[in-house]
C-alpha cells in the first residue's frame, strides 16, 4: 500500500482526522506538510492535528478532534467522553450540555491551556467501563449514569430520565445499577434508586 493509502486508513478510523505523528509514521516528511496544505488535500485543524479535506463531514467531528487533542507525548489518546457528553452520545435524557465533558487519567498533563469548551474530570477508568467508537472513546451507559449521579450537577429530573431511558433501551439492567451504586458508601445513585423505587 502507498503512504497515501496508509494515511487514509488511519484517517478513516478517525472521521478524516490524523496527527503529525501518524502522517510521519505513514512516510510523510514534516518538511513537505506545507505542500499538502497549499494544494488543499489537507486542512490544519489545530497544532499537530489535520483533516483530509475531501473526507465526508460527519455528525460529530468535534468528538474526534478533541480526543486527538488529549493525546500524550507517545500519540496515545487519553480523553474519554463522559458525564453529560456521554449522555448525549448514548442519547439518554434531554440534557443539552453547554460544554463538552471528558475524563482523563489522574496523571494527565497538557502543556497548552485547557480549551474553554472542555470540562475535564480526572479518573483512571478500567477498560470495562469504556467503549471505542469511530475515532473516540466514551464511558459505558452504566458508568455515565454513575458519574452524573455522583457529581450531582445535573438536575435530578434529567438523571432519573437518563436512568429510565437506559433501562428502556436495554443498555443497562436494574441489577447492574444496584451493584454499581452499592460499590460506594453513601452513593447518591443508591439514594436516587431508592427514592424513585427503581
Amino acid at each position: 500500500m502507498s503512504k497515501k493509502d496508509d494515511l487514509f486508513e488511519i484517517a478513516d478510523r478517525q472521521q478524516g482526522y490524523f496527527t503529525t505523528q501518524q502522517a510521519v509514521r505513514c512516510g510523510y516528511s514534516r518538511t513537505n506538510f506545507h505542500r499538502f496544505l497549499a494544494s488543499g488535500e489537507w486542512v490544519k485543524e489545530q497544532r499537530g492535528i489535520y483533516r483530509l479535506a475531501h473526507y465526508p463531514v460527519t455528525s460529530h467531528p468535534d468528538l474526534v478532534l478533541w480526543s486527538l487533542w488529549s493525546r500524550n507525548l507517545k500519540g496515545e489518546v487519553q480523553g474519554i467522553w463522559s458525564h453529560e457528553t456521554a449522555l448525549e452520545i448514548h442519547e439518554l435524557s434531554d440534557a443539552m450540555p453547554a460544554k463538552m465533558h471528558m475524563t482523563v487519567p489522574k496523571h494527565f498533563r497538557k502543556w497548552t491551556s485547557i480549551p474553554k469548551n472542555l470540562v475535564l474530570h480526572f479518573a483512571d477508568l478500567p477498560k470495562s467501563e469504556v467503549i471505542a467508537q469511530q475515532g473516540y472513546l466514551v464511558t459505558t451507559p452504566l458508568r455515565t449514569i454513575f458519574d452524573i449521579a455522583e457529581e450531582g450537577k445535573l438536575s435530578l429530573d434529567l438523571i432519573v430520565q437518563a436512568i429510565q431511558d437506559a433501562l428502556q433501551k436495554g443498555l443497562i439492567s436494574r441489577k447492574e445499577l444496584h451493584e454499581i451504586a452499592a460499590c460506594k458508601a453513601g452513593s447518591k445513585l443508591m439514594r436516587i434508586l431508592n427514592d424513585y423505587k427503581i
